[in-house]
């Protein structure tokens, strides 16, 4: 009596448990599907802790991964760094970070010596670790959901802290290397992102999940609860996406999605979100690499999608699939070399063990006559019978220093002395895609310059693909034609070209995840201002922050702009309100200071806040100069000259810092 009432209770509470999750997600009776639900809008993401409850062991497994641990909180247990003596030193920036844990808690100092005294010290809490721990583990400070990366990096194959990639000779960014969304889509599961933000978040995931390789899972869950079955022996699951039964193009596109590290081009309207397996990449973005000749030996740290194709391993296989394969077959590239022949994702290639990867080479490679090896027996011994050691380089990579990776370029030995040449751009090229439209090229050139320094000379290949010749071409084209002109300070260009927009302000009207209206509109008032028109300007100014109300520099620009059109009433609550948003923005605490001083004469906030812009930046030469200035109205003429001196020995070509101190001498 007692059991049957327990089985009663729990027949109940699962039908209530239906009902609530079917209620909840406002889905309709389950049908038949031809197509994968993921692909659907009405598909939502379930969280990888729901699909635990039926796959256990996999989620158990996967956790263990590089992708599963890819992200979480800063602890003990997720750290894999050595802390004895870790110390970075920035030479140029004449910088020391010091990382530790004090209790629970993981911290950075960041310091300045004078000799043997510190005459600077700045103390961050790390917030979280990116970075299973078999590379890197890399840090991330959040301030109010403002990400950025912390300047210290602990490098776990040869167990030394470093400077992050980007960050060395001279291009130390401290505390201000912004964690957007196209990097967080690729280190982490999906955010709770903020809309009209750069780098703010409401909430962040912990590791990489199920969802991003098999798709949002609702309908899947939906349809299993109810007791909707498939056979997966004889037919394909279409509630949720099994990545080896796709199309060769798209089963790539998968891994692609993040393992083709290079220049991500969004197309019109998208976004880092709209990705889902089952898609093709190139729906969503096109990832370019610039190709050059005399260096075919470089690759980067996640080229491996990219090398492997380069392989005759893939194309003979796949050659031979595509002579051989039957529509009636549910996987028919399981004979070809693609990435899930040799990797399990839901296991770790810590546990997987050479002898796997080995397994794969020998599926085609079985005798002497099928050509299995013909080196020495001699040298295979030494080797241990191991392919990978000798036909997949593992070797340094070109953008990560400290690492070595195998290089997915599968050939045989080579002398890298013969191949080496010298290193030529010829031009860029979509990974992804074999036909990018022309607006993509041009953008990808632009992005080269913009994000990567490249040479501006690229701005001039740019705009051979962003044609302006019609009314529909310019329509098409302009925001890019703005972004080009803008980079190259044409800032009457910037102007010319919005100014042919028909209501360029009602065009200009769309807030979205990547903010490429909101930017139009910022470059299009800096063109102004720096033409002298300050209306227009604070008009797009005002523009830009409505479409990007958390993009902070924009709202800097803005209240400047009030500032000096003299509505400093509307810039100080401007600056209040960027302090609010994020109290660690030394831009805006400067930039109030002088407001104070300025137009309430009230020195000792004004000091105040320089004091705490400095605290935050002790090279940010405005504030010195502000700081200074305010020395200065206080007779404090001896304090000043060194902070003059201080400035000068920043940026020797600084003209108010000698200028000021021409005159006081």
């Amino acid at each position: 009596m007692r059991l049957s009432k327990i089985l009663f209770c729990g027949f109940v509470l699962g039908i209530a448990f239906l009902n609530f999750y079917c209620n909840s997600n406002k889905t309709t009776a389950p049908v038949k599907l031809t197509n994968y639900a993921s692909l659907l809008d009405t598909t939502k993401y379930v969280g990888k802790e729901t699909c635990r409850s039926c796959h256990t062991d996999i989620y158990d497994s996967y956790m263990h991964t590089g992708m599963g641990s890819s992200f979480d909180v800063a602890s003990t247990k997720k750290t894999s760094a050595k802390f004895e003596h870790a110390l970075v030193h920035d030479k140029e920036g004449n910088f020391f970070y010091q990382p530790y844990f004090e209790n629970d808690s993981l911290r950075i100092l960041e310091f300045r010596l004078d000799g043997k005294d510190t005459i600077y010290k700045r103390k961050e809490t790390i917030n979280f670790i990116v970075g299973s721990g078999q590379h890197t583990n890399s840090h991330i400070t959040n301030s109010n959901g403002y990400l950025t990366q912390v300047p210290a990096t602990f490098y776990t194959q040869k167990g030394i802290w470093d400077l992050p990639p980007g960050f060395e000779d001279g291009n130390n960014s401290r505390f201000n290397r912004i964690i957007g969304l196209e990097c967080m889509s690729c280190h982490n599961a999906y955010p709770d992102f903020v809309l009209g933000s750069e780098n703010k978040y409401n909430t962040v995931q912990r590791g990489i999940d199920c969802e991003r390789c098999h798709g949002p899972g609702s309908v899947h869950v939906q349809q299993k609860m109810l007791g909707m079955l498939v056979d997966t022996a004889k037919e394909i699951d279409y509630t949720i996406v099994n990545p080896s039964k796709l199309p060769i193009d798209k089963q790539f596109d998968v891994c692609q999605r993040c393992h083709i590290q290079g220049n991500a081009v969004l197309n019109d309207g998208k976004s880092f979100f709209d990705f889902k397996p089952g898609m093709h990449l190139s729906e969503v973005m096109n990832v370019f690499m610039p190709v050059y000749k005399g260096r075919d030996n470089e690759h980067i740290m996640a080229s491996h999608a990219e090398r492997l194709k380069m392989s005759k391993c893939y194309t003979v296989t796949m050659d031979d699939v595509e002579k051989n394969k039957s529509s009636t077959d549910l996987k028919p590239y399981k004979n070809a070399l693609t990435c899930i022949t040799c990797h399990n994702p839901h296991v770790s290639v810590k546990q997987t063990g050479n002898s796997h990867f080995n397994k794969s080479c020998n599926n085609c490679h079985t005798t002497q006559k099928d050509n299995l090896c013909t080196q020495k027996e001699s040298v295979l011994k030494a080797n241990n019978f191991n392919c990978i050691k000798c036909h997949m380089n593992f070797s340094s990579t070109i953008d990560i220093p400290h690492v070595k990776v195998h290089d997915h370029y599968i050939r045989k030995p080579i002398d890298e002395n013969k191949i080496a040449g010298i290193k030529k751009l010829v031009t860029i090229s979509a990974i992804n895609n074999p036909n990018p439209t022309s607006k993509s090229i041009g953008d990808a050139y632009i992005a080269y310059v913009e994000k990567f320094g490249f040479d501006y000379t690229l701005l001039d290949s740019a705009l051979k693909y962003l044609p302006q010749t019609n009314e529909g071409e310019l329509n098409k084209n302009f925001k890019s034609l703005i972004q080009l002109y803008f980079l190259r300070k044409d800032y009457a260009a910037v102007i010319g070209t919005a100014e042919q927009i028909k209501n360029i302000e009602d065009v200009l009207n769309t807030k979205s995840y990547s903010n490429t209206d909101a930017w139009a509109c910022y470059r299009i008032a800096e063109a102004y201002e720096k033409m002298g028109n300050m209306i227009k300007a604070i008009i797009f100014y005002r523009k830009a922050t409505m479409l990007a109300p958390f993009q902070l520099d924009f709202l800097n620009k803005y209240a400047t702009a009030l500032s000096i059109t003299g509505n400093n009433k509307d810039a100080k609550l401007v600056y209040e309100r960027i302090i609010s948003e994020n109290p660690k923005n030394h831009t805006a605490l400067c930039n109030l200071g002088f407001l104070y001083l300025s137009v309430e004469n009230n020195t000792t906030k004004a000091m105040e806040l320089y004091n705490k812009a400095l605290a935050l930046n002790p090279d940010y030469e405005q504030a010195l100069l502000n700081k200074a200035g305010l020395l200065l109205y206080l007779n404090n003429t001896s304090e000043a000259k060194k902070l003059l001196m201080q400035i000068l020995k920043i940026n020797k070509e600084n003209k108010q810092a000698m200028e000021i101190l021409k005159r006081l001498s």
